[in-house]
């Protein structure tokens, strides 16, 4: 996934990495997917712009939209079926994340 995108955007430079209060080695995180969750993990990134927010940020992902990107994903609705309670998982763990980004936020 990283590799296809690297294809398309440059990669930040080191002004625009500090501007999240991070640096280079943030950068180059890497972690494993298992097979099994790949789908969940998929469909997951391509529903990046799909959050429904408030005033307090996001609060959860558009499901109108899960179908219509699952599709386009090649993703079958029987499949859509078995990998859903693993979207959601990533869902909240994504929610948790951003709130204590929030919380710790000047």
């Amino acid at each position: 996934m990283r590799a296809a995108r690297a294809l398309y955007e440059s990669p930040p430079d080191a002004e625009q990495i500090a501007a999240f209060g991070w640096d280079a080695e943030d950068m180059e995180e890497e972690f494993d997917v298992w097979p099994c969750l790949w789908p969940a993990f998929l469909l997951f990134d391509r529903m990046s712009t799909q959050w429904r927010a408030g005033a307090g940020g996001a609060i959860g992902l558009d499901y109108n939209c899960i179908r219509d990107v699952a599709g386009f994903l090649g993703i079958k609705k029987k499949k859509l079926v078995d990998i859903f309670p693993d979207l959601q998982v990533l869902e909240g763990e994504a929610l948790r994340v951003m709130a204590e980004e929030r919380e710790n936020s000047p």
